[in-house]
């Protein structure tokens, strides 16, 4: 064990349980301090949800605890920017003589280059930084076409990640444990300005928040909602999960957006309910490991074509469709009052919860892109803004299959029929009900096209916004000529 003092920073890996950083830090230093450093400015620019910032925060306060029985103390340090950060973090460094950074990876544009200032400032200054790909399976770069190229369908990526995950990957794949206390006592941080270096006291961020209980985030308590939804859920999952009126789905994506878990700890909980489950894809528990699996692609995306982080659409051809700019309808999409019931509802869930389910997500996306024509950039940007799951990788990626903008996306003349969708995944409107409280005594006959009930005119809820055939004729018709002129 090398004499030295050590520094792990933390960002979307809020967890001592399977955290690379911090296991490799304790292998090779006898003394630890622990850095998190929200930006306040620069998570504004990224639409940082006031849900997920409060979700941050609280789970801070349990991760300061777990450090601490590790011997390892927490420091706060908020900055208004990325910019700001090397300069900071090098006066840290300066001040507890710490000779070695380290970190897990995050592969968005920014928070890369952001990284990069950072390390070679600490090497201007001989300290080193050492970061880790963690958040992944398997990391990025390493899933490749036979010419050693990036993938950009996820059939062929999915098929050839379980090729490496059964023959390479799975038993590197298994969690790592939270790492033994280290025996040297704690680094003494008291002498830091509590003022600039945040150490004592409660944790609080100065980033607006909105308050939510739905996801609480003890250790024990998410460890629970994986098993449980392995043991109970997880083999119905393929015939329950677009089913919103359901809990069928596992509702674990804030903690895998924020690092409170990770996909290797899903996968183990997974694997060891269902052993075998590689085996039968057409089952429940391979069915939730496949979203696992989209997950890692639209990553692996992100890394391979950095573009994706800077609002460019995959497609270049799309650049040309000419989007709508109409304030009425993208007001009533954001309120909920569209006049299409599944889409308000889901819309409602949102701005209440945080949280979407999945096949909502694509539902509202569709309606957003193709009904209302509205540029995808600022349907992407409304939902970050708003979900307590927000992730760059996996919302644009979504939006952009949505927009058929992505790779491997939804092709441009197939559009959703939101009625349609209604119907099929919320066929009683148990779900509508739930949410569009005004259409609580609407028969189940009309609880799709409430416009049509003979007692319409005593609702307070608005007729439909578009002409769903005439909308997606319109939108087919746009993106057809958009692709001629690009081609």
């Amino acid at each position: 064990m090398h004499d030295h003092i050590g520094l792990v920073w933390f960002r979307h890996d809020l967890r001592v349980v399977d955290n690379t950083a911090l296991i490799k830090a304790s292998e090779k230093c006898n003394r630890l301090v622990a850095l998190y450093t929200p930006t306040p400015m620069q998570w504004h620019e990224h639409n940082v949800s006031p849900m997920q910032a409060n979700l941050i925060e609280r789970r801070l306060i349990v991760l300061k605890e777990q450090l601490k029985q590790l011997n390892i103390p927490l420091i706060m340090v908020e900055v208004p920017d990325f910019n700001s950060l090397p300069q900071v973090i090098l006066e840290l460094v300066g001040e507890l003589n710490i000779k070695h950074v380290f970190c897990n990876k995050q592969y968005e544009w920014n928070e890369n280059k952001r990284d990069s200032q950072v390390a070679q400032l600490l090497a201007n200054n001989m300290v080193r930084f050492t970061s880790f790909d963690d958040s992944c399976v398997i990391p990025p770069l390493k899933v490749l076409t036979k010419k050693g190229e990036a993938f950009k369908v996820f059939t062929p990526f999915k098929r050839e990640w379980l090729n490496l995950f059964r023959h390479q990957s799975q038993q590197s794949a298994r969690p790592y444990p939270v790492p033994e206390p280290l025996d040297a006592p704690p680094l003494e941080v008291e002498q830091l300005d509590n003022q600039k270096y945040q150490h004592s006291g409660r944790i609080k961020l100065t980033y607006p928040f909105a308050e939510t209980m739905l996801w609480p985030v003890d250790e024990e308590a998410i460890r629970q909602r994986l098993v449980t939804f392995c043991i109970e859920k997880a083999a119905d999952y393929h015939q329950n999960r677009d089913i919103p009126s359901i809990d069928g789905t596992s509702c674990l994506s804030p903690y895998l957006a924020l690092g409170m878990l990770s996909p290797r700890q899903c996968i183990a909980a997974l694997m060891a309910e269902y052993p075998e489950c590689l085996e039968y894809p057409d089952e429940g528990a391979f069915t939730w490991l496949n979203e696992i699996i989209w997950r890692e692609f639209y990553r692996h995306l992100m890394v391979a074509f950095p573009k994706l982080s800077r609002n460019q659409p995959f497609q270049p051809w799309t650049s040309k469709v000419p989007w709508a700019h109409s304030e009425d309808h993208l007001r009533a999409w954001q309120q909920g009052r569209t006049g299409f019931p599944i889409v308000d509802a889901a819309m409602r869930q949102l701005l209440a919860t945080g949280w979407m389910h999945n096949r909502l997500r694509m539902i509202t996306a569709s309606f957003f892109t193709k009904d209302l024509l509205l540029h995808w950039h600022i349907g992407e940007q409304w939902f970050m803004s708003h979900l307590i799951d927000g992730d760059l990788a996996s919302n644009n990626g979504g939006w952009q299959w949505a927009a058929s903008t992505g790779t491997d996306a939804q092709p441009y003349f197939r559009v959703f029929n939101p009625t349609t969708q209604g119907e099929r995944f919320d066929p009683k409107g148990e779900f509508i009900r739930t949410w569009v409280h005004e259409l609580k005594d609407v028969p189940d006959k009309y609880i799709h096209q409430p416009h049509n009930w003979p007692q319409a005119e005593t609702l307070d809820y608005p007729k439909p916004i578009v002409d769903h055939k005439a909308a997606r004729l319109m939108a087919i018709d746009v993106f057809k000529k958009a692709k001629g002129e690009a081609s």
